[in-house]
Parts: C-alpha cells; structure tokens; sequence
C-alpha cells in the first residue's frame, strides 16, 4: 500500500437515476436506466435520446450544472457544520479544454456560481481542473499533496459535466458516435454532478482508500486512425499499482467509464492482456455509464461514488478495486481503491 494513502469520506451524487449518490448507486447495482428523448434531432432525422438529470425546473447551461455540484456537496458535506464548510478547498474538475462545444464560462464562471448557490466561499487552495474524464484522478493526485505535505485535514473534490447541448452533440452526431437504431457503435450523452470529501487515513475498518494513481498518454487515440495497442493505460494502470505496492491479479474486479463504444471496450481488453499475469477465475468490469450515459469529467466521481457504496453496503466482489478512466484526447489514468478489513 502507499505510505500516502487518502481517505474516501464521503460522497455525493447527482444524476439520471438519482439526485443522491445513495439512489443512483442503487439504480447502478440493479442495471436502472433512464433515458429521455432530448430537444433535438440527429442527422438522420431520429430524435438524440440523453440521460437527463431530472429537476424542478428546466435549468441548462452553466446555471443546471451550478445546481448539481450543489446537490452533491450538500450531500457529501451533510455531516460537517455549516460554519466549518468555507475552510475546505474545492477541486473543481469540468470538461477538458478542446471539447467540442465545450460551454463558455467553466474556467472562471462556474466556481463562483457553484459558491452562490453553496452559500459560502471557498479558500484559496480551491482549483479548477480542466481533464475532462480523468479530471477526478488528477484532483486525487493534487488533493494527495495537499492533505500530506501540506497539512491540510480535508478536501472537497467535484466533478460536473454535461454532453446535452447541440454543438456537442452536433459533433459526435456527424462523427458517427452517438447511440441510435442505426448505429450501435456509440455511447448514449449523459450529464451529471459529483462530490468527493477526502482526507488522510483514519485507520477505521472499513473506510475505503485510494492507495494508487497513475497517468500514461495513448498515441492511438479514438479518431487518430493508428493502430490501439492500449499503451497508455497500460502505462497509467502499472503506474497506479507501482504507487499502491500490488500487482494486477490483486485486484478483485474494475470499474471504468466505458459507456458504449467499441474502441474503450477493446482497448480495457487489450490492457488486462498485457498487464495480468496471473489466471483469475473472474473479473468482473463494472461501469456505471449504462445506467447514466456518457457524463464526460462527471464519469470518475460516478466511479469513486460506485466503489464507495458498493464498499460500505457489502455487495463489492473483494476490497481491492482498479479504476481506470480513458479521454479523447489520449489522456488515461487509473487508480487503486482498497477497503480496509478488520484484521
């Protein structure tokens, strides 16, 4: 194990099948879905279906995205009071920067409209972090080094993204990638919010751990036209398993942002392939975007809240899980989740 290990606390979740980590990891355990059919109309003349976060009112833009990060902190922090919330920083992880139709205003608007409708402001240490679908790995890795050199008891992580405007979709429509009677080959556009409180080991039985990160950059990346040879998250997940002290056939079963397309599927193959060494009987590959679609840098919070309450509920296939989450852009990254076990 890392001798920097951070502590998962607690987490927070909103999405198409639950506007709390507590439902939408119930909804990922029983394979719920709940896709809606959007505002808008692909190539075809089709209707786009999307995992829509269902709310009070018909929010969009940066103002619906403001509001779940809201929802989420609130229920990552419930436990904390109020006056001691402002006193933990806030990695903000959104959409990377060439992300076709990426919104305006993520890199300077959405923090401050995620402190108005917290009601609070969050101190200097607080980033935005703009990774995309790895967002939520980098921010463990910064977080690592606040929390163990410099001092810091606590920090709150979130993720926040949504594929469901036009000139995204517009371009993964003309691209051929999204899902539909016509084409199979496709992931299904999502949207969500997710939070993360973090902080040093406990020492608790039980507390789930993140002991392991790594990164690694795939040359082969979708859309490239190279050949796959999944080196880059091969790199990114021997990376994370050298940081944790283990070897893949430690790991008890994964979890990853696959959400429908063949080129991540093949190349989460081709990675085991080169690194496990060792027979496994099973190996499950657990990937909560079947149930709330492609949620871009959303995915990794959805990930981390998923092994956390399969953690604590006892439905987990054993207490050391690989994470491992793959971007556009050919950036990768995984990381090594354990749950300690009384002795």
């Amino acid at each position: 194990m890392s001798s920097k290990p951070l502590a998962i606390r607690r987490t927070g979740l909103v999405s198409s099948v639950g506007l709390s980590a507590r439902a939408s990891c119930a909804a990922f355990r029983a394979k719920l879905t709940n896709p809606v059919t959007t505002r808008f109309v692909d190539a075809n003349g089709e209707w786009i279906l999307g995992h829509e976060v269902p709310m009070e009112q018909p929010w969009r833009g940066l103002e619906k995205l403001a509001r779940m990060a809201a929802l989420s902190i609130e229920e990552a922090l419930h436990a904390m009071p109020q006056a001691e919330r402002g006193t933990v920083p806030m990695l903000l992880c959104v959409a990377e920067a060439g992300r076709p139709g990426r919104m305006q205003g993520l890199d300077d608007e959405l923090f401050a409209r995620i402190e108005r409708e917290v009601g609070y402001r969050f101190p200097a240490r607080s980033a935005v972090l703009s990774h995309g679908r790895t967002g939520v790995a980098v921010a463990l890795a910064h977080a690592r080094t606040l929390v163990h050199e410099e001092g810091l008891p606590q920090v709150l992580i979130v993720a926040v993204d949504g594929l469901l405007n036009w000139p995204t979709l517009k371009h993964f429509d003309l691209a051929g990638r999204l899902l539909s009677p016509k084409q199979s080959d496709g992931f299904m556009p999502g949207e969500a919010a997710g939070a993360l409180l973090v902080g040093p080991r406990a020492g608790v039985p039980g507390e789930l751990l993140c002991t392991g990160v790594g990164f690694g950059v795939e040359a082969a990346h979708i859309g490239s036209g190279e050949a796959l040879r999944a080196e880059g998250l091969t790199r990114a997940i021997r990376a994370a398993l050298d940081d944790a002290g283990c070897q893949m056939h430690h790991m008890d079963f994964r979890i990853a942002d696959l959400s429908g397309e063949q080129y991540y599927f093949k190349e989460a193959a081709l990675t085991l392939s080169r690194i496990l060494r060792v027979r496994k009987k099973e190996f499950d590959l657990w990937h909560p975007a079947e149930c709330i679609g492609e949620t871009g840098a959303a995915a990794g919070a959805a990930i981390v809240a998923c092994a956390w309450a399969s953690a604590n509920k006892g439905y987990a296939c054993g207490p050391n899980m690989l994470a491992h989450m793959s971007d556009d852009g050919g950036q990768r990254a995984a990381l090594c989740l354990q749950q300690v076990v009384p002795a």
